[in-house]
């Protein structure tokens, strides 16, 4: 049953804290979930949410910090000591406590290394270290249950029972010759329905999908999502199990890369959050707004070229506005499919095919808007080839504008960039001077001036 976190609860947190009544307030807060406890740490300040970390058991805090928004967790993890940290590792998946490691200054995080009790749990939080962090590698976890597929069924039982004490969730079971090579998944129920004498490796499945370390994370959360899987197996560069990726790092993952190109489409060049400083928010929003101040600028430098022909047709500036604004939508829109094509590995064919099929697209959403336009102009002007040339302008602005739209993220993504940059200000304010240029360009040869 979900928790509702009201003002007045917190504000009796508050009260509990303030007056060091710990009993009390142990006993309201191991009642309840590690994500409810972490909401209630976001809502206090410094000194009250480490008064609670430091309360309760590390067994519920531990969760609760992966919980927290990352600036609070900095901030919490600052106010503890190397050995306070360690003790919350401890409790850790291995993949959370590396993540933790990797948010400490480095100095720090060797302390904090050195205070950990389980030397295994160190030596195996250190490997992950070693990994880059969107990659299989930086995104798994060490626990696992893996079997010797020399082993029979009844000595496999007891070996699992021992495995899985250290795993929160047992997604599957693997199986792994003598040197630790990945060699199949086991079956629960080929398991519990075979003779106790039967070999591992006579009741296994030999075929499993799994990822290398250097798999990146989003070739790891493709194969999951189009095999449906809840886990699966990483190796190493010797094809020997060494940890796996589970659906909730998946989902962490996906969700952070989709804030980030949320971010860059938007124009902000730098990972923020609402709560930032003034200074941190204006150095992640400044350069693409010094970029639109340049396509303004070039813009406005484009009309100027064209002084004489406003002057003389003013009508053309009147729809000056809406030109560029519709360059800037086609270019967004095909941007934006591209995109999502290329983050759910959904495009098929080359670029030029792609490049066509934009084409044909754009010519019929551009006959369709540019009859719509003329036939507004024609009536509200009267004026035969000023509407053909603002209609015609049209047209053509919408071409151009979708073919840029298609053709700068699979440019980007190529050259290894994050397509997302291709959806925000930069392919608005591009399309905008090109969309402008066009416009002068085709109401002059068709009017004649």
């Amino acid at each position: 049953m979900q928790f509702n976190i009201t003002k007045d609860f917190l504000e009796e947190i508050r009260t509990l804290i303030e007056s060091d009544n710990s009993a009390q307030l142990e006993h309201i807060l191991e009642e309840l979930h590690f994500a409810d406890i972490a909401e209630i740490i976001d809502e206090l300040n410094l000194e009250q949410a480490v008064y609670i970390v430091k309360l309760l058991d590390s067994e519920k805090t531990s969760e609760a910090l992966m919980e927290l928004d990352e600036d609070q967790r900095d901030r919490v993890l600052n106010a503890l000591s190397p050995k306070e940290i360690a003790d919350e590792l401890e409790e850790m998946d291995t993949d959370d406590a590396a993540d933790i490691l990797n948010e400490l200054p480095d100095n720090i995080a060797q302390e904090v290394i050195s205070e950990l009790i389980d030397e295994q749990h160190a030596e195996d939080i250190v490997d992950l270290l070693r990994y880059e962090e969107n990659s299989a590698g930086g995104l798994m976890a060490k626990e696992l249950v893996k079997v010797n597929e020399n082993w029979t069924v009844t000595g496999c039982v007891s070996e699992m029972r021992a495995q899985a004490e250290n795993v929160t969730r047992v997604h599957s079971i693997y199986v792994v010759d003598n040197n630790d090579k990945l060699k199949g998944r086991l079956s629960l129920k080929d398991l519990l329905t075979s003779p106790a004498n039967t070999p591992i490796k006579d009741v296994c499945k030999p075929k499993v999908d799994y990822v290398t370390v250097k798999t990146s994370g989003e070739e790891v959360s493709r194969i999951m999502r189009k095999y449906d899987l809840e886990a699966i197996p990483v190796v190493d560069e010797l094809d020997r199990l060494v940890g796996r990726v589970t659906i909730d790092d998946i989902v962490d993952f996906i969700t952070e890369e989709a804030e980030k190109d949320y971010q860059l489409a938007s124009g902000i060049s730098q990972d923020v959050e609402a709560n930032d400083s003034i200074w941190d928010l204006t150095k992640a929003r400044l350069p693409w707004l010094v970029l639109g101040l340049v396509g303004g600028i070039g813009a406005a430098a484009i009309m100027g070229g064209f002084e004489h022909l406003i002057k003389e047709y003013a009508v053309l500036f009147l729809f000056t506005p809406l030109i560029a604004a519709m360059a800037g939508n086609v270019g967004v829109q095909s941007s934006a499919i591209i995109v999502q094509g290329i983050a759910n590995d959904d495009l098929k064919g080359s670029i030029g095919n792609r490049l066509i099929k934009e084409v044909l697209l754009a010519m019929l959403n551009g006959v369709i808007l540019a009859i719509l336009l003329f036939a507004y102009t024609f009536f509200a002007e009267r004026e035969f080839l000023t509407s053909l040339a603002i209609s015609a302008s049209l047209f053509a602005v919408i071409i151009v504008a979708g073919l840029v739209g298609t053709f700068v993220p699979l440019a980007l993504h190529k050259r290894g960039i994050d397509p997302a940059l291709a959806t925000g200000p930069f392919i608005t304010t591009s399309n905008d001077i090109f969309g402008i240029l066009i416009y002068f360009l085709i109401a002059k040869a068709i009017i004649g001036i």
